[in-house]
């Protein structure tokens, strides 16, 4: 089956990706699933045998979700039971979304003062961001801005309970449910989601209240978008830093170092385009975010890379860049290959809207 539309969300993580450990079926997604992970952190989703295919994890000081995808928004998931000789669900044209927090009254009171989300009482900018995410589902993909159905607080949502879909309910249903929803499952989250809020924000029909602390507001970013000219020869199994040597715009001025940092005292969400002709097919190449120490000159945090494979002829990539920089560091791309000879990177763009601190 034919996917269309971008596969991609903007901005979204592919740090746990597991699309070629576990690729999944084709298909052309019109029903998102809802989860809450019962957690503080993203899953391991045992090493991606049971993921979904985005999961949304609050960023408490920056008031925004920071979004990880697991496989392609038509690539079929692994969070839904499937019971042999019912009907289908993660194949069934469902895009699934985990949000990093928890539905479960117990668990709320439990966690206390540590910062969690807690699907009934969602903060503004966590409605915002889920919204955005919708209503994107509906313009590149067209799933419907609609549900429907009662979002069921836990634990009375759990099992089969009386907003659980029969088979027939289920393989004819469009738009936005929950985990509770979907026929052959028992799981109960994400409860009480404030689906119909999310919905009407995403459609436009309806805004943030007129009495939300002004910060909750998100200022007019900062442009940046930087280039690579110069071609950058790799040694196999060595992490070298790419050195952007061409600045068509940095309204924040933090485009520092020869080059090579981009960004300071900000938050910062973009994505980093690269080129090279001679990746062999099948061969190896990471790309991924570090941060340097001002005051010690040196690199004190590496993140997860990103994985690019060599495809036959010229490869071409693209890697999301999102997070928060403090004043005292500055970040930066590090590249690697893993082949028998030295690799030439053609060129790398940067295209990023920052937000300063």
């Amino acid at each position: 089956m034919t996917r269309t539309g971008p596969q991609r969300y903007p901005g979204a993580s592919t740090a746990y990706w597991y699309g070629s450990k576990y690729p999944g079926s084709a298909m052309e997604s019109n029903v998102v699933v809802w989860h809450t992970t019962e957690g503080t952190s993203v899953p391991t989703y045992g090493g991606g045998a049971s993921a979904p295919n985005f999961t949304a994890k609050p960023d408490f000081a920056a008031r925004r979700l920071v979004w990880y995808q697991h496989f392609d928004f038509d690539e079929s998931a692994r969070a839904l039971v499937n019971q042999p000789g019912g009907v289908e669900t993660n194949t069934l044209n469902a895009v699934q979304v985990e949000i990093v927090g928890t539905c479960d009254p117990t668990a709320h009171k439990k966690w206390g003062s540590t910062p969690h989300l807690y699907t009934p009482e969602l903060p503004d900018w966590v409605i915002r961001d889920l919204a955005a995410f919708a209503r994107w589902a509906h313009e590149q993909h067209g799933v419907p801005l609609t549900s429907g159905l009662t979002f069921k607080a836990y634990p009375s949502s759990y099992g089969n309970s009386s907003v659980r879909m029969t088979g027939a309910q289920w393989s004819n249903f469009r738009g936005h449910c929950g985990h509770q929803h979907v026929a052959e499952n028992q799981h109960g989250d994400p409860g009480a989601l404030p689906m119909a809020e999310i919905l009407a924000r995403a459609a436009g029909t309806t805004t943030a209240p007129d009495t939300a602390p002004t910060k909750e507001a998100d200022p007019m970013p900062a442009y940046t978008s930087l280039g690579m000219t110069k071609p950058l020869t790799l040694q196999p199994d060595t992490w070298k830093t790419i050195a952007f040597d061409t600045e068509w715009v940095d309204d924040l001025k933090q485009h520092y170092d020869g080059g090579q940092t981009f960004a300071t005292s900000a938050h910062y969400n973009g994505v980093l385009y690269v080129y090279t002709d001679d990746l062999a097919r099948g061969d190896e190449l990471q790309i991924r975010l570090v941060e340097d120490s001002i005051a010690e000159g040196r690199t004190v945090k590496a993140f997860p890379p990103t994985e690019v494979i060599g495809s036959s002829g010229g490869t071409y990539s693209y890697i999301p860049a999102v997070g928060v920089i403090g004043k005292d560091r500055r970040v930066k791309f590090q590249i690697a290959h893993y082949s028998d000879s030295p690799l030439v990177l053609k060129r790398a763009e940067l295209k990023a809207h920052l937000w300063a601190l």
